[in-house]
């Protein structure tokens, strides 16, 4: 529910985009940040949260999360105003952030470590029920009800989730500690997050100078380097680097950030360049999540046992990156767009799943959440930058055919960069996590 919950949202509030530009009278490039600010705080909080998780409770924060998902969801169909939006979806992130911290790791705990990527596909195929949901609801809601709804529909579900969550979900039996939050390594994340997408969003329409774009674009890779260099001297650092040179946890993250830009980009392009309106573009759109999910439901039963997750890793991004590329000639012509959006799912719920597995894999029982949590950062991250590529894409390129291929392409090379990192994953062992482990507290000590 809570990964349906999750994906719902993210996929529904796009289509309301044109809808909230009417009302309240703002450029695409000033509605976006109802998405990026969302991601920015949730980007921003997921790596914290997990390793809190990780010591109070994985449970007590997953259940607390979806109070405050479902609370600020309600006050943001109440919204009187863009900003007022904008500052209720930070809070709405806060709550996304206490669930997706603690997702992966819930469902870590819950099977065997052998049936680990089938936990991770029934999970995956949560998200994509609510990604197939996602347009057509939304589409429907902003032509009939109204844009606010979008975030109404949130509020049941997230009551029934709070009770069932209650009695259905594991405690935490493995706990470790948390001597102190690493709050430089917080704030360096912020800062290079929020510099990059406000440079992208200031290219996209914003309405900055150039100078500006520029200085912040510098800032944001000032904040990259000083978070590296804060992390590997850090003795609590909030982004471990022995969990980043175990194998395939590196090139892991990587594949699932492009992933994840390769899934909502179409969610933020399709609505503003297809004929028909909200409702049309959401049945259009239904293709691609229709498609994951029957991937991620059913590779386990149709690919050959012997292909490890790096073989399916390969082949789903593949799959993926020939979708994209079929569609660059025709973005807009709705019977090829439908087919090929389709095939993109397939392609991404082949790959998600297994990409997922390699790093899970890694990661020791008592750092999964820390573990979850830097899955679904680079997740947000992932999907912040496919919204702000497509609106940079649409701003230079025009609200046309035109525009929607250079968007294409630029999910494309996401996707054959998804190809390379599947290539070149290995899968580890969590003891190979506890031995760096040890290696890097003698020498911190």
């Amino acid at each position: 529910m809570g990964a349906f919950m999750g994906q719902l949202d993210a996929s529904i509030v796009t289509l309301a985009y044109p809808a909230v530009q009417r009302e309240f009278g703002a450029p695409l490039a000033s509605v976006q940040w109802v998405s990026l600010g969302y991601l920015l705080v949730l980007v921003g909080l997921l790596a914290a949260v997990g390793r809190l998780a990780d010591a109070a409770g994985r449970k007590l924060v997953y259940l607390q999360g979806f109070v405050v998902f479902t609370v600020a969801s309600a006050a943001c169909g109440f919204a009187p105003s863009l900003e007022s939006l904008v500052v209720f979806r930070l809070v709405q992130a806060a709550g996304a952030a206490m669930l997706q911290a603690n997702s992966v790791a819930l469902v870590s705990a819950s099977v065997p470590r052998e049936r680990l990527r089938q936990g991770l596909g029934l999970q995956a195929a949560g998200q994509a029920l609510g990604l197939a949901l996602g347009p057509t609801a939304g589409g429907l809601l902003v032509a009939s009800a109204g844009w606010r709804w979008v975030f109404w529909i949130n509020v049941p579900v997230g009551c029934a989730a709070i009770v069932a969550g209650h009695y259905l979900l594991p405690r935490t039996r493995e706990r470790s500690t948390v001597r102190r939050l690493d709050w430089p390594g917080l704030l360096l994340i912020a800062a290079a997050t929020t510099a990059l997408l406000v440079a992208l969003s200031g290219a996209s329409g914003l309405g900055l100078p150039g100078s500006a774009i520029l200085g912040l674009l510098g800032l944001s890779c000032v904040a990259w380097t000083g978070l590296w260099i804060r992390e590997r001297r850090a003795r609590f650092p909030l982004i471990d680097p022995a969990l980043l040179r175990a194998p395939g946890v590196a090139t892991g993250l990587f594949g699932a950030l492009c992933g994840y830009l390769v899934l909502f980009g179409p969610l933020a392009l399709m609505p503003q360049i297809l004929p028909g309106g909200a409702a049309h573009a959401g049945l259009v759109l239904t293709a691609l999540p229709v498609g994951f999910a029957i991937a991620a439901l059913g590779t386990d039963r149709i690919l050959p046992r012997r292909w490890g997750n790096r073989a399916r890793g390969v082949g789903g991004a593949a799959v993926a990156l020939a979708a994209l590329a079929l569609l660059v000639p025709a973005p807009t012509a709705t019977g090829p767009v439908i087919v090929l959006l389709g095939l993109l799912g397939i392609g991404l719920g082949v790959f998600i799943p297994a990409n997922n597995t390699v790093i899970l894999s890694a990661v020791p029982a008592r750092l999964s959440g820390t573990g979850g949590g830097m899955v679904n950062m680079t997740r947000g991250i992932g999907t912040a930058l496919g919204i702000a590529l497509v609106t940079f894409a649409l701003h230079v390129a025009g609200k046309d055919a035109g525009g929607a291929r250079t968007a294409v392409v630029m999910m494309a090379v996401a996707g054959l960069a998804a190809v390379v990192s599947a290539a070149y994953a290995r899968t580890g062992r969590p003891g190979t996590v506890r031995k760096v482990y040890q290696t890097e507290g003698s020498k911190r000590q």
